[in-house]
């Protein structure tokens, strides 16, 4: 059963079920992540054909060496594979694969062979991509996490001759942005042996995309003419990935297990910023903050070292010291909405009304530049709530509701917004396209619900959004 966690440090990270067993991975946002995905991934999707603005990326919170496409242009990836990857290349070789999937028109296909927990099931399938297509961006992610638990007698992969053309495909679109194609097939050379595993104990990628010798051999046939076969990972990309894997590890692995892989004695900043993580968990907080504080020492202007030295702060009381390190965040990332609801709920907090007033334009930057920031909505709706705007809070907490896909609650507010702005007004006519689409939303999400029921035996709870950090 997924419990609500209270903020911890350095991203906002979604877990989100509707009307499903608690049982999906978790979503994981953090603003440097994103930012780097945005950035090694778009001169491949544009390589491809797509614009990079349409594609969108996930992390979930899964142990497990998984990647895959769903609900049009997504792409997700586990956190196990991040952390299996020994370098940048073999992520952008995996990631120019799935881009194939998108860009080549590929289709799932269902086989007749018995899932695990890294499987899709039709009905989350249908219900996640109907949720993103409808608005409620969170809603849908949540729910195609939830299938890869729930699906009991389906298996959905791609055919062999798909994963061919993606295979090849992936690798033009690496040579076309001057990178070498081999950390793919390290990769995938990685996998092929589990081939030979029980479906139980394989990795849920290889279920999923059928990997063999032959493939193989052909893909290191087409990559040995690539101009860039022996070029190495570019060292400063490939350091900055290095940052993000330890940041996961840290974040996700128990304390012990982190320390015994960074110990004290490795200076660098990958393992400062492991052990922030775990020093945190430790409740080792005076420790925590001597490495955050080396962090900024040695990057004076980075942004992200800022958010986890507040969010520290924060979370141990200290929200008069957390304030201006998280301003000086936002100063040198203005553009990070996730970064500006750390300081939005930094001033929220103190349940004042200067500091409401100051922390309304924080948040509603952060949700004009990500209308999904389901936290953001809930700390403005607090502010506006607090400084006795009533009708801006409805709104805000309908924005809320609508952004986690939960139509219901969605519709409610909206119509309170609704009675409580005049008519015609922007802020009114918002109103009136929430309720017009949480009503359709909420159609469309029973007459699923009811399509599938025969099929898949689904416990039914009410759940609400719940938001902790990465």
């Amino acid at each position: 059963m997924i419990k609500p966690v209270k903020q911890s440090i350095a991203a906002l990270m979604v877990t989100l079920l509707v009307g499903m067993q608690a049982t999906a991975q978790s979503l994981l946002r953090d603003a440097e992540t994103e930012a780097f995905f945005r950035e090694v991934s778009y001169p491949i999707f544009e390589a491809a054909g797509l614009t990079p603005q349409s594609v969108h990326m996930y992390l979930l919170n899964d142990k497990s060496i998984n990647a895959f496409v769903t609900g049009g242009q997504n792409i997700f990836f586990h956190s196990g594979l991040i952390l299996a990857a020994d370098d940048v290349d073999e992520l952008l070789g995996v990631l120019a694969h799935e881009t194939c999937h998108i860009s080549c028109g590929h289709r799932i296909s269902r086989g007749d062979a018995a899932v695990s927990a890294g499987s899709f099931s039709i009905l989350s399938l249908v219900l996640g991509a109907a949720a993103i297509a409808l608005g409620g961006g969170d809603a849908g992610i949540g729910i195609l996490a939830a299938g890869q638990t729930v699906a009991q007698r389906q298996f959905l992969a791609y055919t062999r001759g798909q994963e061919s053309e993606a295979d090849l495909a992936g690798a033009r679109y690496l040579e076309a942005v001057g990178i070498s194609p081999t950390g793919m097939i390290r990769f995938f050379d990685k996998l092929r042996d589990q081939e030979i595993l029980a479906q139980v104990r394989q990795d849920p990628y290889v279920r999923s995309h059928p990997l063999n010798r032959t493939r193989i051999l052909q893909l290191q046939q087409t990559a040995a003419s690539s101009p860039y076969y022996n070029t190495p990972p570019n060292e400063f990309t490939n350091e900055r990935f290095k940052r993000l894997q330890a940041k996961l590890a840290g974040y996700l692995d128990h304390p012990r297990q982190t320390l015994r892989k960074y110990p004290p004695g490795d200076k660098s900043i990958a393992a400062r910023y492991a052990r922030v993580y775990a020093y945190n968990k430790a409740l080792e907080w005076d420790l925590a903050l001597e490495e955050a504080n080396a962090l900024i020492a040695a990057e004076p202007n980075n942004p992200y070292f800022y958010e986890i030295k507040g969010q520290i702060l924060f979370e141990n009381g200290r929200i008069d010291e957390s304030v201006p390190v998280l301003e000086k965040a936002v100063q040198l990332a203005p553009r990070e909405p996730l970064i500006a609801t750390a300081l939005g709920q930094a001033l929220v907090s103190y349940e004042d009304a200067e500091k409401m007033e100051r922390a309304v334009p924080i948040l509603k930057s952060a949700t004009r530049q990500d209308r999904t920031n389901t936290f953001a909505w809930f700390n403005l709706a607090k502010a506006y709530s607090w400084l006795d705007q009533q009708p801006q809070a409805s709104l805000a907490t309908a924005e809320r509701f609508y952004s986690g896909g939960a139509a219901a609650q969605a519709l409610t507010h909206a119509r309170r917004a609704m009675d409580g702005f005049d008519t015609g007004t922007p802020e009114w006519l918002r109103a009136q396209d929430i309720m017009i689409a949480a009503e359709e939303a909420a159609r469309n999400q029973r007459g699923q619900r009811r399509r599938f029921q025969p099929t898949f035996s689904v416990t039914r709870k009410r759940s609400e959004t719940n938001s902790n950090e990465f």
